[in-house]
């Protein structure tokens, strides 16, 4: 029996559904978070969910929904992980809403493996495929038939129409569909620019960037009220599977961490640790407009395993009393004067890691630990632990899933052990001298092609990002490295101020 059959073999049921479409760019994120505010508005509690590795399209849909969005991405975490992963997710929730990637079918080698579709597969799931009609009409209907044709094991359940020119537009292609491929239009969105969010290189702007962000999401959701029909969608989602018995009371994991506070205010002072045991350790988490790419349960690991996570503004604050620091993705090329400006903050972080406080950075915390950031022909000062500079460029150099073995003693890994991870970088780093890596690049690019993981007595920077839960093994390390930096008691500085952040600003 499969982790999926055994997943599948209760009585008990859970309502979703997956989003999805032939290709990139057609709509999926905007549907996706018009069906989260419209359902929260109707006082269900929905858990939104990403296929693949993305931080930025999640950041929307937890503002809409207001709860963390969830990545599902069976390349990093394997089957049986996942479905555990999803089932904690689904503690409390209505209904399950997964945003699809790239086309349905578009996996990492294949059509069968790595594709949103075999996120449907898994779960049991079916998909409304959101189709752009632009300069299409009875055509539709053949393309929405091979979708169905294509794989017997993927249901697609309905179609909503995006890029609509007009009312007779609307008219031949709901037709279409309902004649030949006998599924429901549960949707006709019009053409509108003010149905946009802008984008950048990487997609959409992340959400933490923009103050504007929840009325954005309102408008977007108000708006899409009157092209979606949610009574349709939500009754495609109630149509379809056994959901597992929760699990044993001993067994659950509650969700203590910012992403799960559902704190309303960003005001609001983080909630106490409560019952659980008093935190063994204090990490501290750069957690602002620059480094805001963590993937909700590599932060809920670390609490798991005793850490108290202490937030850092990287453009205002120092440093908090910490035993280990947590700097993760972003864009810091965006705010490179600004970085550059907080002296003291890179300042008191150098000094604590010559003294041995255990730090973990993964791409834009990379680059910040280096000694320059160079964009646009002027290079700012960062750091300066890594003796690295940084050199921003046009093209991506690096794109996609990677796969590193650890070679080398480190103090976060086992020698042996292969990592599972992405990258997504516009940067390289050039070095006159040697560094120590950890990684050996079996699949990706990392920092020069065939290393990564760059290791400097209890630092470890790397490009690629790695998820909690497909990585078992790095929560455990990161919180008994600082338990070790604890007990010799590594100097650090006290802290001036910190934010306490919101569960659906992620």
């Amino acid at each position: 029996m499969t982790a999926c059959d055994r997943f599948f073999e209760s009585n008990h049921h859970f309502d979703g559904l997956l989003i999805s479409s032939p290709q990139g760019h057609s709509g999926k994120t905007l549907v996706t978070i018009g069906l989260c505010d419209g359902f929260r508005r109707r006082g269900l509690q929905v858990q939104p969910f990403k296929k693949g590795p993305d931080y930025i399209d999640p950041s929307w849909l937890g503002v809409a929904a207001r709860r963390a969005c969830r990545n599902l991405d069976l390349f990093l975490i394997p089957e049986d992980r996942l479905l555990q992963s999803f089932e904690r997710a689904m503690e409390g929730a209505d209904l399950a809403i997964v945003e699809g990637a790239m086309g349905l079918f578009d996996g990492v080698d294949s059509p069968e493996t790595g594709t949103s579709a075999e996120i449907a597969r898994v779960f049991r799931i079916p998909v409304i495929l959101v189709v752009n009609a632009t300069r299409m009409t009875s055509s539709i209907a053949a393309m929405v038939t091979g979708y169905q044709n294509f794989r017997k094991d993927v249901k697609i359940a309905g179609v909503i129409l995006n890029q609509v020119s007009g009312k007779r537009h609307e008219q031949k292609l709901r037709a279409a569909v309902e004649t030949y491929c006998h599924i429901p239009v549960v949707g006709s969105i019009p053409r509108d620019l003010d149905l946009r969010i802008h984008e950048r290189h990487l997609g959409l702007i992340p959400s933490r960037e923009l103050k504007e962000s929840e009325s954005m999401v309102e408008r977007i959701g108000r708006k899409l009220e009157n092209c979606l029909d949610l009574d349709a969608i939500l009754s495609i989602a109630q149509s379809h599977t056994p959901h597992p018995h929760p699990l044993p009371q001993g067994e659950r994991e509650t969700n203590h961490s910012l992403l799960s506070l559902r704190r309303r205010e960003a005001n609001d002072p983080p909630r106490p640790l409560g019952e659980r045991e008093a935190a063994k350790v204090r990490i501290g988490v750069m957690y602002d407009q620059v480094f805001h790419f963590y993937y909700p349960e590599n932060l809920e690991a670390l609490e798991s395993e005793g850490a108290e996570l202490i937030f850092i503004n990287s453009l205002e604050d120092r440093l908090p009393e910490i035993d280990g620091l947590y700097i993760g993705g972003g864009f810091p090329e965006l705010f490179l004067e600004a970085l550059e400006r907080n002296h003291t903050l890179r300042g008191e972080i150098r000094e604590a890691v010559e003294a041995g406080l255990p730090v973990y950075a993964e791409c834009a915390g990379l680059m910040y630990l280096c000694q320059s950031m160079e964009a646009e022909d002027r290079s700012y000062e960062m750091a300066g632990i890594l003796p690295a500079r940084v050199k921003m460029s046009k093209r991506p150099q690096g794109h996609g899933y990677v796969v590193a073995e650890v070679i080398k003693e480190n103090p976060f890994f086992s020698r042996g052990l292969v990592i599972r991870g992405h990258e997504f970088h516009h940067s390289s780093l050039s070095f006159p001298g040697r560094l120590e890596f950890a990684y050996r690049i079996e699949r990706g690019h990392g920092i020069q092609g065939a290393s990564d993981g760059i290791v400097y007595k209890n630092l470890f920077a790397s490009y690629v990002h790695l998820h909690a839960v497909g990585t078992p093994e790095w929560a455990p390390a990161f919180v008994s490295l600082a338990l070790k930096a604890k007990r010799v008691k590594v100097a650090v500085t006290k802290p001036v101020s910190f934010r306490a952040l919101s569960n659906h600003e992620i």
